[in-house]
């Protein structure tokens, strides 16, 4: 069919594809019926052909589809077991939705397939009890046969609103072949015809009448031997199509990087040669490898208005059947992604707008009496971050309520009540990704099977990427897809920190500005403990990558606690993130080239600072900074320090204040407040774990950071290492622990802050005189900062914060002397 819509071809195209998948994945089902991975891998293959028949209006095959999803939600919920009842229904659904693909290619429509057998079929296996024989009709396929037949004898019979929008000149193609197939009755050849589908040469066979059948056998040859003249006419779309495995584009793409950086390499050695004729070919071939490679990125790159094509019509017929009024806006269609990014967000991408409008927009009477327009909006939003692809969906809608949440999972057994008390908004919501979990109270053609979200995660996280998700009740949601780049080829500036190099993207690079070694000291000032650079009058906020990166360097440790400067010469590559500009401090700049993006392990993913890595023209391996991402890590610490700092200036003129007082070893007493510790308690020393070089403890089911503050503090005197346990002050914050290690608990006192003086050392604000003794005030959150400067970065999981201790109140003396004892 030459005027088929695109929309519809791409539907049969994937269909068919999914269809022989799912013969085998049946199957092996069959054998392996505890496999859950096969049984999630069939669901969402029935229930994507089920939403997008739902869209195209094809009405049977949607009908067909929902009750075999039925069946299989049974089999996913553990109701029934797969048995061979279970999977012949299942295989006779594949067997007509796959007549039913046949037709729709032929002229538009669903034809006269006959559905209601197989799904009655289907209920009567859904109905019986687990472990029953499946009673089945004596023919099974007699239903299927008939189709033909109906078809040409009866073509009215069956209502098929798509087929008004059909012009008739297809059909009418098509029926000097349903004429002619009552002439070949007689001859018992009905094989022949290889132009009909399988079903079609069945059921030719079955409707055969018994006394034509002992008539001459010579006839049957000359229809065989014309059989393949016939069966090369039609081509359906199917075979008109071919789709080529991303694998293959990757490793040409791989192969194009390899050429790059040959490219690269020989027009290092042309440039310090005096041989005339090197340097033209040097010339040629960085000419013909960026023809290349601008072509080879042309085939993989496109635009995501590709995909973004389908969602008018989606969202139209969406929100007529859901009755609510949307308007779609869709900016960044012209943001382009590589092809196989393109087919891993298009799933996904169908199952969020799907949900936007089901469950987000509310109704118009709904969204009048909330005092909204009765129109919600729906806005496709896609651009690039930091060598990342973002695509948004978000809606004006009703947003998330994270209490229904963690109902629904209370109520399905998937969490216990303690386990939601202790979970966040943030995490509650992120229980929507679970499989079969959905918000819905009533199971509809559109959702309700808790499929949706779980298809969502399943195919970003194959690639590599993120589901990030933001929601106020009343306002909206929006959902945050964000990909890594697979590969691609883009300009860096290459920089060394520490012996290392690392590459900055240019597309983050705004300008350079070098200080030697004479003016390093003077140049960064210090605003709050904040190391700054007047640039051209503005001050530029300074971020150390050696800090950032915790590796030794000039100011690696000076920008974590605040204290002075190293000299040595120092590159600041001026950068912009996220809308602000700051300075990021170099050792080295070394040169810009163009370099291949390649992922990074997933066991690298949790450190968040890289965007992926690269070889360099000399073959040396350097990592892709992520400026966002250190963007907002940095500049977040260096605020929470002066924050900190700021509020222990106000807490100097808070009178009676209560402050615990410990010792860290060589007489060298801290006093913190008393509001900041959550608990006391012993471990022993053998407990004591290395993780990531940072000492941890196992307490009660968490993983709990130590810091000793004798070796944090420096100074005189530190704690001796002969007992063979620790005593711990347990601070949390924000959902957050962490231990401090110290030698011995001294008292809790009252402290007025009549004799504080400041002092500049990192981790303390300042001393005091407590019972006769200088008693130097501890900073927590700058110590907390100094010993680990991402602990503020992200909220914790609620596995990491300090379990319950039976008491709302602070730590009292009767809590100290149980300690101490």
């Amino acid at each position: 069919m030459e005027d088929m819509d695109e929309i519809v071809r791409e539907f049969l195209v994937e269909s068919h594809e999914n269809l022989d998948q799912l013969d085998q994945d049946l199957v092996a089902l069959e054998s392996t019926p505890g496999s859950r991975e096969l049984l999630s891998s069939i669901f969402r293959t029935i229930h994507t052909i089920k939403g997008t028949s739902g869209f195209l209006a094809f009405s049977r095959l949607e009908q067909v589809t929902h009750v075999g999803e039925s069946l299989l939600v049974d089999l996913r919920d553990g109701r029934r077991s797969m048995d061979q009842s279970t999977t012949d229904v299942l295989l006779r659904l594949v067997d007509i939705v796959r007549d039913i693909l046949a037709a729709i290619d032929l002229d538009g429509t669903e034809g006269e397939v006959v559905v209601d057998e197989v799904m009655a079929a289907i209920v009567r296996v859904q109905e019986q009890v687990p472990g029953e024989v499946a009673v089945e009709p004596a023919v099974t396929p007699a239903p299927v046969a008939e189709v033909p037949a109906q078809r040409s004898a009866t073509p009215s019979t069956t209502p098929a609103p798509v087929a008004t929008e059909v012009s008739a000149e297809p059909v009418d193609a098509a029926e000097p072949e349903l004429d002619d197939e009552p002439e070949v009755e007689p001859v018992p050849e009905p094989v022949a015809p290889k132009a009909a589908s399988a079903t079609k040469v069945q059921s030719a066979a079955a409707v055969v009448p018994s006394p034509r059948a002992s008539e001459p056998a010579a006839a049957p040859a000359p229809a065989a031997a014309a059989a393949p003249e016939e069966a090369a006419a039609p081509r359906t779309s199917a075979d008109s199509s071919i789709r080529v495995d991303v694998g293959l584009l990757d490793a040409l793409m791989r192969q194009v990087g390899e050429l790059v950086l040959a490219r690269n390499q020989i027009s290092l050695l042309a440039s310090g040669a005096d041989d005339v004729e090197l340097s033209r070919s040097a010339q040629r071939l960085n000419l013909i490898a960026g023809e290349l490679q601008e072509g080879v990125m042309k085939t993989r790159m496109q635009p995501i208005d590709h995909v973004w094509s389908k969602m008018p019509r989606v969202v139209r017929d969406l929100s007529a059947q859901c009755e609510r009024e949307v308007a779609l806006e869709m900016i960044g269609g012209d943001t382009e992604l590589d092809r196989g990014l393109l087919e891993a967000v298009k799933d996904p991408l169908t199952h969020l707008v799907r949900n936007a409008v089901d469950h987000g927009i509310e109704p118009p009477a709904e969204r009048v009496a909330a005092g909204k327009p009765a129109k919600g909006v729906l806005t496709l939003r896609a651009f690039h971050e930091g060598g990342q692809v973002v695509v948004e969906v978000a809606d004006d809608g009703r947003g998330i309520d994270d209490e229904k949440v963690a109902a629904k999972a209370l109520q399905r057994g998937l969490r216990t009540a303690d386990e939601l008390a202790a979970m966040g908004p943030s995490e509650i919501v992120q229980l929507l990704f679970l499989p079969g979990f959905s918000l819905a109270d009533t199971v509809t053609n559109v959702s309700g099977r808790g499929v949706g979200m779980d298809v969502v995660r399943t195919k970003i996280e194959a690639i590599g990427g993120t589901v990030d998700v933001e929601t106020a009740v009343g306002q909206g949601t929006a959902w945050r897809l964000r990909i890594p780049l697979t590969l691609a080829i883009m300009p860096a500036l290459t920089v060394e920190c520490a012996g290392d190099l690392y590459a900055v993207p240019q597309v983050n690079l705004l300008e350079l500005v070098a200080l030697d070694a004479q003016r390093t000291d003077s140049a960064i000032e210090y605003v709050q403990a904040a190391p700054v650079y007047r640039l051209r009058g503005e001050l530029l906020p300074l971020v150390s990558l050696a800090a950032v990166l915790r590796v030794d360097g000039p100011f690696g440790a000076a920008a974590v606690a605040g204290g002075p400067a190293r000299s040595g010469n120092q590159v600041i590559a001026v950068v912009q993130a996220d809308q602000q500009r700051f300075g990021l401090l170099v050792d080295r700049v070394l040169n810009t080239e163009e370099i291949v993006v390649k992922p990074l392990s997933s066991r690298l993913k949790t450190l968040g600072v890289y965007a992926g890595a690269t070889v360099l023209g000399d073959g040396r391996v350097a990592l892709i900074l992520d400026v966002q991402t250190i963007s907002r890590r940095a500049l977040t610490s260096d605020v929470d320090l002066r924050r900190a700092r700021a509020a222990a200036e106000v807490t100097k003129t808070v009178a009676l204040e209560q402050v615990l007082v410990v010792g860290i070893g060589g007489d060298r007493r801290v006093a913190m407040p008393l509001a900041s510790v959550a608990r006391l308690e012993h471990v022993r020393l053998s407990e004591v774990e290395l993780v990531g070089g940072r000492e941890v403890v196992q307490y009660r089911g968490t993983i709990l950071p130590l810091i000793r503050l004798d070796r944090l503090l420096g100074g005189y005197g530190s704690m001796a290492d002969q007992s063979d346990e620790l005593l711990l002050v347990v601070y949390l914050e924000a959902g957050r622990s962490v231990a401090f290690v110290v030698a011995e608990i001294l008292d809790i006192v009252d402290d007025d802050g009549s004799q504080h003086s400041d002092i500049e050392d990192a981790g303390l604000v300042g001393s005091t005189v407590i019972d006769g003794h200088v008693t130097e005030l501890l900073d927590v959150r700058g110590a907390v900062l100094a010993a680990d400067p991402a602990f503020y970065d992200v909220r914790a999981d609620a596995s990491a914060a300090v379990p319950d201790t039976g008491s709302a109140g602070p730590v009292s003396r009767y809590d100290l002397v149980g300690a101490v004892r």
